[in-house]
């Protein structure tokens, strides 16, 4: 899929605009906005950038904004790779893309930390630049393939990573895997710490392009520290197939952090339990957990390892 990208000059009118876009959004969310933020490149002086505004609305209720905006013209697109992120566009004179977030949702940091620090050195903002120009100039920067996303935004991710590691972003994040790096990382983890043990070839990679399949990556700061893959079941069931962190990660409420945003994601979506059958080393994690003694029940008949307990939970 082909879909031109298009980058300009810095536009002064920006932060005008957004000011007026901003007004608009404030009033259509009323009592159920909580701050809105400019961000991405025309959030930047000096910057080229595609002529969308990127906006963030942090709310009390995500969901209720979906009804809030589309009555103002601004429309829901979904949730891409970022879990719990609601993304909307406007087209129009002023084009708009808007992420809505509740309040402490670690995309928000993230953006305001990106955006600072390009606004206070220059000599990354135009680099940044320079990196965006260079990018424009390979035909796959226009190409969307299997992904959400254009190779344009695909190939920035190495500038944004080490700006956000120059900047001490070190908050924990979850996002679906999406782009090369993350697949190999996911790749990685599964085969590591479960089928080299085995040991064996992933015979599950196919689940990678299956939409009953997600696959998750935590991150710390730009670090990718731990996998998680869970399988979407008929009748609001969803089953932890591989959850893991880093040996030298683990500890400190890591693990729990995970698992608690994955169910956070999953209740949602309208998942009503969570299943996994767990190693005799993991069972005190998932009691932790709230996670009780329950049967598995797999919908495609597959038989777990005899040592595993069947443990589940109700969202």
């Amino acid at each position: 899929m082909t879909k031109q990208v298009e980058v300009v000059a810095y536009d002064s009118r920006w932060p005008e605009q957004f000011e007026v876009e901003a007004d608009s959004i404030k009033k259509g969310l009323g009592d159920n906005c909580l701050a809105i933020h400019h961000v991405g490149s025309t959030s930047v002086p000096g910057l080229a950038a595609k002529p969308k505004l990127d906006i963030i609305a942090v709310v009390k209720d995500p969901k209720k904004a979906i009804e809030q905006l589309q009555t103002i013209g601004v429309d829901y697109r979904g949730e891409y790779n970022i879990p719990l992120h609601y993304g909307f566009s406007k087209r129009g004179t002023i084009n708009v893309n808007l992420h809505v977030y509740e309040s402490g949702h670690p995309e928000i940091e993230l953006n305001l930390t990106f955006r600072d620090y390009l606004r206070s050195h220059p000599e990354m903002r135009d680099a940044y630049a320079a990196v965006k120009k260079e990018l424009l100039t390979e035909p796959t920067a226009h190409e969307k393939n299997q992904s959400p996303f254009t190779g344009y935004t695909l190939q920035k991710g190495a500038f944004i990573r080490n700006v956000l590691k120059l900047a001490g972003y070190q908050r924990l994040r979850l996002l679906k895997c999406s782009d090369p790096e993350e697949w190999e990382a996911a790749k990685s983890f599964r085969q590591r710490y479960f089928f080299d043990r085995v040991p064996i070839a992933d015979p599950y990679q196919w689940t990678f392009s299956h939409s009953n399949h997600q696959h998750f990556l935590l991150y710390r700061g730009v670090a990718m520290i731990g996998y998680a893959h869970v399988q979407l079941w008929p009748q609001s069931r969803a089953a932890i197939r591989i959850i893991v962190i880093e040996e030298t990660q683990r500890g400190h409420g890591v693990g729990a952090t995970f698992l608690g945003w994955i169910e956070d994601w999953l209740r949602s979506k309208g998942y009503h339990s969570i299943h996994t059958e767990s190693s005799p080393d993991a069972v005190g994690f998932y009691r932790h957990m709230g996670y009780q003694n329950m049967p598995f029940q797999d919908p495609d008949g597959y038989e777990g390892d005899p040592r595993d307990t069947p443990m589940g939970k109700l969202l």
